[in-house]
Parts: C-alpha cells; structure tokens; sequence
C-alpha cells in the first residue's frame, strides 16, 4: 500500500510538472489547449461547408467535422504525448522512486482529462449548430473513448521502446501515420465510399473508433461496416504487444 502511494505521488508530481512545462510558456496557459482546437474546427467547418452543399450526415458541418476531428484526435493526441514519455523524462527516472511507467501514467491522465475537456467544448458548441439537435448515445461515446486511448496506449508503448533502440523506426512511423487523418473518415463516412476502397478505409481501427464515436450524435444509420469485435480484437493486440514490448527490455537501457 504504502509503494502504490508513493507511485500516486510521483504521478502527481509529473501531472503538475507536465502543466507547467507544456502550457505554463504558452500564451493563455491551459487555455490555449481549448482555444486552438476550438479555432481549427470552426475554421475548417467554414472551409467545409463552403466546398460542399450539405455534410455527409445531419445539416451542420460543425458537428460532422467535430465528431471526426475529436474521435481521430483522442486517439492520436494520446499517443504522440505517450510516444515521448519516457524519452522527455531520463533525469527524473535516475531517481530511485521514479518507475518508468509513472510519466506513462502522468501523461495519460493530464491528455485524458485536456481531450475530455477540449471535446465537451467543440461538441457541445457544434450540438447547439443543428436546427434540431439530436439526442445523444453516452454509451457509443464513452466505447470509441475506450477503444482510442487503449490502441493509443498499446500503440504509445511499443514507440517508447522501438522509438530509442531503432531511430529509423520513429521516421518510419511518422511517415506511416501521418496520412491516418485522411484515411480514417474525419472528413467522410467510409461505408458511403464506393467498393472497394469503402473495404480498405473501413480495415483500419481508427477509422472504426469514429464510426462508433459517431453513432453518439447520429445513430445506428452510422454504423455500416462498424465491426466491434474487430475493433476489440486491435485494442486488445495493441496492448499486448505494447506491454510485451514495454516489459522485455531493461529500464536501463532505455535511460542511457
């Protein structure tokens, strides 16, 4: 009991640290996490809506926008700040009472609670868009949640280890994801594309999570080609392998 409270208080201290380091020399702090995406949304919903007649589903590009952006973002934002957990920490974890899962944790709960926050903010003001605002599915919005972050924490685990022994692999990556925010249906509903590229996009799990993320503002007329289990089935991969990978190497080989 008393170790689990000392972890506690290491992640705590790495809560605070992580906030002033990440926000405290940004203009508007904290603020500034909600501002700029807020800014994005609104910007690229304008954008949207004067290059097309009507979204792809319900009258507000707002929303359809905003659905797409925080479904990919949760998981995305989560793991480009898990990746360099570790890495951005490596003096801290000399000291004895500092495990290298306690940044993971640290980081985890600080960019869980900012995305909560950041999304309550831009959907519930893209919600007040629709001319008759539907009701919304919590069950569907917490799921794709859950699923976002559990691939991002797989996902982010294996990048701690991979991202030091193998530099090739982090440029690797990068290139790999980068085009993920065209590919997973931010701007697009998948099962609406023509065969068989509507197969294609609707084979990667992200593009999943912002089906079922979706399905909370729209409905089950959403979800063609969603498959749960196949979704569970990469989370649960995810995290195998991230923690498999995560464990099989030595803590001081990742610090030196």
């Amino acid at each position: 009991m008393d170790i689990l409270r000392s972890h506690m208080r290491v992640v705590f201290a790495f809560i605070v640290r992580e906030i002033a380091s990440r926000y405290g020399r940004s203009p508007g702090g904290y603020l500034w996490a909600i501002v700029e995406p807020v800014a994005y949304v609104g910007m690229m919903s304008v954008l949207f809506g004067a290059l097309a007649r009507a979204p792809a589903m319900g009258t507000s590009f707002p929303l359809f926008f905003a659905t797409g952006f925080i479904a990919y973002s949760m998981y995305n934002g989560m793991v480009v700040y898990l990746s360099s957990s570790i890495s951005a920490n490596k003096n801290l974890l000399q000291y004895p009472l500092v495990a290298p899962i306690d940044p993971f944790v640290g980081r985890a709960l600080l960019q869980g609670l900012t995305s909560v926050v950041v999304a309550a903010v831009i959907l519930w003001g893209a919600w007040l868009t629709e001319p008759h605002p539907p009701a919304i599915n919590w069950a569907a919005l917490i799921e794709a949640t859950f699923f976002a972050w559990t691939l991002a924490a797989g996902v982010a685990l294996t990048n701690i280890v991979l991202f030091e022994r193998l530099k090739i692999y982090e440029k690797i990556f990068g290139i790999i994801t980068r085009p993920l925010f065209l590919l997973s249906g931010v701007f697009y509903v998948p099962s609406q594309m023509p065969h068989p590229f509507q197969d294609i996009l609707l084979a990667n799990p992200i593009a999943q999570i912002i089906v079922l993320f979706r399905e909370g503002f729209y409905g089950a007329n959403v979800t063609d080609g969603f498959d749960m289990s196949y979704l569970f089935w990469w989370a649960l991969a995810a995290v195998f392998a991230g923690v498999f990978t995560f464990t099989m190497w030595p803590v001081g080989r990742l610090r030196t």
